[in-house]
């Protein structure tokens, strides 16, 4: 605030002396006036401070007031005594010159004013209470489906020492007028949010579909309920340099976890092409082509569906990806390793009916030209076609618990024995191998058809998926796989590298034989009355410890110990209804 000042005058004069002719304050004439009389003169003339008018502005508001109520005021006593002192303060010719001059000419003496702008900054600051707005940043909000939507304001702040300087050139010529207030404004960097608004009402005014690429396959479509999609939305001010307002950002993470749910399904596993290879050339034949396999591109498709999304769209396609084999058509022996035979093995089955027969080509032809991979754990129960009529095998006898019955199948486990003595003797570990419950003679046979006890406990059993075989493919080299079934003989090629190993092995031979139970009898339905049939051999328990060491150049590699107990197996019999077995 400016402090008060008034013009310093020497001491008052006597109250009645007059003034000098010719003497004014304001222009307002003095002459011949006492002190007292030119003060009430003064008070009446001076009528500035309480008539002017000054208008304060904004827009279309408008606030008067009259200076003196900004703090201006007239002081007249200081200016009626600067006016006596006129033609008396100095010396006798001094003083009649200055009289004569002011008869001739006149002295106006300015009035001395008083102006306390603490007043004036006091009006003002009711005035911008008033107009002052803070400065509000546009907002937007997600309530289920709803958008809420709340806009900017734009700062408004009265500048009162910009406004007040305006002022004072009316002040200093007493004169009226009108004073535009000074308003200093701040714009929120986010006015508007409703292009945003109205993109969130869009996505959320009905579900989205989510559409695979290929319609063919059965999949699909998916769809995200629009209550939900409010919860994939997330709002977040816009990042960009020099951007202002929100950005809808779909929640890419909730979409790739959603995206992540579906994919299994969506996956079409890449097959090997199966192939054979060619002894002569030393080269690799394709006998079945390889198969592309498709999987979802979770990041694509997250990218398309948020592209949709932003840009208003109810629906998006999937983007999948190609998965290449490992072995393509066009894939060379070399590049896997594969130049030489390194183990055949077989089984015999002299005696098979016509329908094991055939269950045998039929399950042999799923590992014909199949590749193993190094450090590959091959399962027998991966590659094995469903056993079932439509694919190519017939019934036969089976082991189903404690009996031996007809079932779509029987004879399979010829095709686990034979695989499982491949791998064993060419060295490779045996990661999961189970016996048959009793001894069968299909897998004790040599070539010429006789029974070989040293080949019991080198059997295999599988039953898909409960039982199942596998071996490991621990060498550097890819293995692929041969079978040829005939009348009676299973031959199981391995075609590979040679990293060096051999077996030797050794067997207990049968040993802990227990003689079998009686015989059982089971009432058929399907047989005639008086009839019984054999559907069972008696076979006795047994045990056999097998030993095998494998080598790497003449190395010992690993040991481990094929151990089997096989139960004593008693003679069945099925009769049909009614039929008396008293002395059978």
């Amino acid at each position: 605030m400016e402090d008060t000042t008034k013009i310093k005058v020497a001491p008052a004069p006597a109250r009645s002396v007059k003034n000098a002719p010719g003497v004014s304050v304001n222009g307002i004439d003095l002459s011949g006036l006492t002190v007292g009389q030119a003060v009430v003169k003064l008070n009446a003339s001076l009528t500035y401070p309480k008539q002017g008018q000054l208008f304060f502005t904004d827009g279309d508001s408008r606030w008067a007031f009259n200076p003196g109520q900004l703090g201006y005021r007239f002081e007249p006593i200081p200016a009626v005594e600067k006016a006596y002192q006129v033609g008396r303060s100095g010396g006798v010719f001094a003083n009649l010159k200055e009289q004569f001059l002011a008869l001739k000419s006149g002295v106006n003496i300015d009035p001395s004013v008083l102006y306390d702008q603490r007043s004036a900054f006091t009006v003002m600051q009711d005035i911008a209470r008033q107009i002052d707005q803070p400065v509000i940043e546009a907002a937007i909000t997600l309530e289920g489906t709803d958008v809420k939507v709340s806009q900017g304001q734009v700062g408004r702040t009265v500048d009162i020492p910009a406004t007040l300087k305006k002022m004072e050139p009316f002040l200093l010529t007493q004169s009226n007028g009108t004073i535009p207030l000074v308003i200093r404004e701040t714009e929120p960097v986010v006015m508007d949010v409703e292009e945003t608004a109205a993109l969130a009402r869009s996505i959320l005014s009905q579900d989205f579909t989510i559409n695979a690429a290929d319609p063919n396959t059965g999949q699909g479509p998916w769809v995200i309920k629009a209550h939900d999609l409010a919860s994939l939305l997330h709002l977040e001010r816009n990042p960009e340099e020099g951007a202002a307002g929100y950005r809808l950002s779909p929640n890419r993470q909730s979409i790739l976890n959603y995206l992540g749910s579906i994919a299994p399904a969506l996956r079409v596993e890449p097959v090997n092409a199966r192939m054979i290879f060619n002894d002569d050339r030393r080269e690799l034949e394709v006998i079945q082509n390889a198969v592309i396999g498709k999987s979802l591109d979770i990041d694509q498709s997250a990218d398309q569906i948020i592209q949709q999304l932003q840009s208003g769209q109810h629906e998006a396609t999937l983007v999948m990806q190609d998965l290449d084999p490992a072995v393509k058509d066009d894939t060379t022996a070399a590049s896997l390793g594969i130049s030489e035979l390194i183990y055949q093995g077989y089984s015999f089955y002299y005696g098979s009916s016509a329908d094991r027969l055939q269950n045998i080509r039929a399950a042999s032809a799923s590992f014909h030209g199949v590749f193993v991979a190094p450090g590959e754990v091959f399962s027998m129960a991966k590659y094995l076609t469903n056993i079932s009529l439509e694919n190519g095998y017939a019934e036969a006898i089976i082991i189903v618990g404690d009996q031996s019955v007809q079932g779509i199948g029987g004879g399979i486990c010829q095709v686990s024995t034979t695989l499982f003595r491949t791998a064993f003797f060419a060295g490779f570990p045996i990661v999961e191998r189970h016996p048959h419950a009793y001894r069968v003679n299909y897998y004790e046979q040599d070539s010429n058809g006789w029974v070989n006890t040293n080949l019991a406990g080198l059997d295999a059993s599988v039953y898909v998926p409960v039982v199942d075989l596998k071996f490991k493919n621990d060498s550097p080299y890819w293995i692929l796989m041969e079978t040829y079934a005939s009348d009676t003989t299973l031959t199981w090629k391995f075609y590979s590298t040679s990293d060096g190993r051999s077996v030797d092995w050794s067997t207990t031979g049968v040993t802990d034989i227990t003689p079998p139970p009686d015989p059982i009898y089971r009432e058929d339905p399907t047989l005639p009355t008086g009839t019984i049939k054999q559907v069972d051999w008696a076979v006795s328990g047994a045990s056999v410890s097998v030993t095998r060491n494998v080598y790497k150049n003449g190395a010992l590699y690993f040991t481990d110990y094929i151990n089997t107990v096989y139960v004593p197996w008693p003679d069945g019999f099925n009769y049909g209804p009614g039929t008396d077995i008293g002395d059978h």
